[in-house]
């Protein structure tokens, strides 16, 4: 008897909804080229896209993907709560409650099903969910909270379902990775294993799992360890060195803050009542950024670490038991086993219930190293092929040992003056790079690309040199969502944030914890870039082996006569790329560079223009912005 997919049951139970006036409002870029938006029955418009899938769809298994699949990634990064939420109703903002049709403004995986079909033609074949998992109430930041505040790791957010479907958040999930499949697209879920929320749902049964504080200390005196100038230089010194024997610890004063772990703890209307061996009554401590030591980010409120050792001796938080792990603590019988088994069970449960194709790590690079090799063994002892990505910021070899394909990178970090591009991409050269980065100027964690040029031209000419830049390093090229619209607002205030930046933009004003939208109507009163994504990421494709060599030497900075022109040359697979951008965002710059052949004509492959070499010169006009890439003759 034939069964029918989750797709189908969907599609099914959209059908068996009467068509409801046409009051809907859809942006038009999810379905056209155009901007705008139009007028739809829900029930009717989902149908439709959904047919398109069926219709067009040729895979219905990962199995079917070619082997070493992760080669060739281009992702598009959704946060689905935010990536497609959209004022369907058109009253100038986006209700958290749905609409009297039982369809939600907030973005839902309904939504992210409908957008499969514009994330395949944008050039993307692997989608990238932030976490899905339901989320903590205690000290929640905005009126949504954070999707980093786990409460529950096998339970999916109830908003991500559409009321009117009466489907679950965990069959909607089904169906979004089918279709995807269906598309040939991939998909990457972000894990979150180093911290939970503050009423996590394991702190009944699991106290062990968690720190705790003395409930007499004053919430506004409790935060990251302080640490004197000559012991942040010892730190500093002895991490550098990769000596972690005897790390120095916080002062005797932080760390008799915190409390032995509770016998007994008792969820209640107005939180955690907990009561440790001495009868004192303990409450959760929530979390900061914990590296660099003098990290002076706001606390975050809602999360708190997981307590991955469990000596007395280092029973407080701090980052010789949440990072640079002291290396007493790589006795096995340190090892607070219960949780980690219970970690690095979740992907398994992932593939087995969902047939999900790879993983992102959050704080992977604070995880215990033994660990983190547990969870990478297990999934890919079902399927060896599970896509492993680390959020951490150098391409090393020892990083690609563990079992991951890419990290994150830091190339978002240098972005803001081409001087750090250049530096970042001459240590690279000299180093090799032995994992693909992310190819990306921005995350949801910092500062949009057009961040400091809202609404303005000269933003939209950022991302497009970023992301032209990007696509021809060893990268993965990596859209966020909304970047194809030069979205410039934050989704969070991670890095790279000024305090002036703090200020104007509070956490109830942050996409990631409370109702917001990416202008998808009118694309922040500009040209949309996704025929200028599909044609950098087309021509990435036919030259996939050059543009993906990280050897020694593959990354040349060729002199070009302008400061604020840039050149890169990538070579390898005999053969040579050259690209060349206009830094200056807001002014057409003038130069050129030299080459070994007198003369010649070089067709730049992006505008299919001829360029002139004149006595061993080819000199251009950019606009701002502008990237040229150029296959090159081989002698040169």
């Amino acid at each position: 008897m034939e069964t029918t997919s989750t797709i189908e049951l969907l599609l099914n139970q959209l059908k068996a909804l009467q068509s409801s006036s046409a009051s809907y409002l859809v942006p038009n870029i999810w379905n056209s080229e155009e901007t705008g938006a139009s007028l739809q029955s829900p029930a009717p418009w989902f149908i439709g896209r959904i047919e398109e899938i069926l219709q067009t769809g040729a895979s219905t298994s990962a199995s079917t993907f070619p082997e070493n699949w992760h080669k060739d990634t281009v992702v598009y990064n959704l946060f689905v709560r935010f990536g497609t939420a959209f004022d369907h109703n058109g009253d100038g903002s986006i209700s958290e409650k749905p609409l009297p049709e039982g369809f939600r403004e907030t973005g839902t995986l309904l939504k992210a099903i409908a957008l499969l079909p514009y994330i395949k033609k944008l050039g993307a074949n692997t989608v990238y969910l932030l976490p899905l998992t339901e989320i903590g109430t205690a000290n929640r930041k905005g009126s949504l909270g954070s999707p980093y505040a786990i409460k529950d790791p096998m339970k999916l957010d109830p908003m991500l379902a559409e009321p009117a479907l009466d489907l679950s958040p965990e069959i909607l999930l089904k169906a979004f990775v089918e279709a995807a499949h269906l598309l040939g697209m991939r998909v990457v879920l972000e894990f979150v294993f180093r911290t939970a929320a503050t009423d996590s749902n394991w702190i009944e049964k699991h106290p062990d799992w968690f720190y705790w504080l003395k409930n007499d200390v004053p919430a506004a005196s409790y935060g990251p360890p302080q640490f004197d100038q000559d012991t942040l230089n010892r730190i500093f010194s002895q991490v550098d060195r990769h000596e972690l024997a005897y790390l120095p610890a916080p002062t005797e004063a932080f760390k008799e803050q915190f409390a032995p772990h509770p016998i007994t703890v008792t969820k209640t209307n107005e939180g955690i009542q907990a009561t440790d061996a001495n009868g004192e009554a303990c409450r959760i401590a929530s979390a900061f950024s914990d590296w660099p030591p003098d990290d002076r980010q706001p606390a975050w409120t809602d999360v708190t670490y997981l307590k991955m050792h469990r000596p007395e001796e280092f029973n407080y938080i701090a980052y010789n038991t949440i990072r640079m792990y002291d290396e007493a603590l790589n006795d096995p019988e340190s090892f607070n086993t219960g949780l980690w088994n219970e970690i690095s069970s979740i992907i398994p449960r992932f593939q087995e219930e969902y047939g999900i194709d790879g993983a992102m790590m959050d704080m992977g690079h604070a995880l215990p190293p033994l660990l983190k090799k547990t969870i990478v063994e297990k999934a890919r002892a079902t399927r060896p092929d599970f896509l492993f990505w680390d959020e951490n910021f150098n391409p090393t070899s020892e990083i690609r040992d563990e079992g991951f394909n890419a990290v994150f990178g830091s190339l978002p970090f240098v972005i803001n003056d081409i001087i750090y591009i250049r530096g970042l991409l001459n240590f690279l050269n000299k180093t090799g790079v032995a994992l693909p980065f992310f190819g990306t100027g921005e995350n949801h964690n910092t500062p949009r690309v057009p961040f400091r040029f809202p609404k303005e031209a000269a933003g939209r000419n950022y991302s497009a040199f970023i992301f032209t830049l990007a696509a021809i390093l060893p990268t993965l090229p990596f859209i966020q969502s909304g970047m194809e619209v030069s979205e410039w607002h934050p989704v969070n205030l991670g890095l790279n944030f000024t305090d002036e930046d703090r200020t104007n933009f509070p956490p109830e004003t942050l996409p990631l914890f409370s109702p917001a939208a990416i202008d998808w109507k009118e694309t922040n009163t500009l040209p949309p870039l996704t025929s200028y994504i599909q044609k950098i990421i087309a021509i990435r494709s036919q030259y996939l082996d050059t543009i993906l060599s990280g050897d020694a030497g593959s990354i040349g900075i060729p002199y070009v006569s302008h400061e604020q022109l840039f050149a890169i040359k990538r070579t390898a697979e005999g053969r040579s790329l050259l690209f060349i951008g206009n830094s200056n965002m807001h002014e057409p710059i003038t130069g050129g560079l030299e080459f070994g052949m007198k003369t010649g004509v070089l067709e730049d492959l992006i505008s299919r223009k001829p360029h002139s070499i004149v006595n061993h010169r080819l000199e251009a006009t950019f606009q701002p912005g502008e990237c040229m890439l150029f296959l090159l003759p081989t002698e040169n």
